[in-house]
């Protein structure tokens, strides 16, 4: 009886293990979505940030009035209600970094292309978000939770089949027959 059920135990998991591609694509998805989503609202068009973000950064997340504990707070008022030039520069940097990231990095996980590196850059910024930004039990549990676990899997995984890494061998472990091409030109060019 045990060694039967083992048995349907072990060919449902072969049979299931076609769906790999499709959940790894998934993830991409599902993470990719958040960010570029809010990438595409901090823009007013091609190279046209949109202002209201630097009031974002500014006011919700580094200079709030109402303050957040463990949040990171950058400013302190120069004059009530003003805060030193370099201190907004920095601030509009970050903003704009994000803008920036929060369109790319999404768009290559897409593809599938870079797809662990753009993973863990998104995994960063939503570390950055959860410890720095909103450090609460709900902002995690809600939603940063799963981002982050949606970027972990494609970075422990790959993106799968269904990407443009596969596609070009991008994504292949050591040992394989890209890494020891490169590898063979490398002791030729040496040589």
């Amino acid at each position: 009886m045990i060694k039967k059920l083992i048995g349907w135990h072990a060919t449902l998991a072969q049979s299931l293990n076609h769906l790999e591609p499709f959940a790894l694509l998934g993830a991409r998805l599902v993470v990719a979505r958040v960010f570029l989503l809010s990438g595409l609202a901090k823009w007013n068009g091609l190279f046209s940030f949109e202002p209201v973000t630097y009031d974002l950064f500014l006011y919700e997340f580094f200079c709030p009035e109402e303050l957040r504990p463990g949040a990171l707070i950058l400013c302190e008022d120069v004059v009530e209600g003003t805060y030193s030039e370099s201190m907004l520069w920095w601030i509009e940097r970050f903003a704009e970094l994000a803008g920036v990231m929060e369109i790319a990095l999404p768009l290559l996980l897409i593809a599938g292309l870079f797809s662990r590196a753009s993973a863990i850059g998104l995994l960063i910024m939503t570390l950055v978000i959860e410890f720095f930004v909103f450090p609460d039990a709900a902002s995690f549990w809600g939603s940063h939770v799963w981002w982050g676990i949606a970027a972990l899997i494609v970075i422990a995984r790959g993106p799968g089949l269904l990407s443009l890494d596969a596609l070009f061998g991008l994504d292949r472990p050591k040992g394989t027959r890209i890494d020891q091409e490169v590898t063979d030109k490398t002791d030729e060019a040496g040589a």
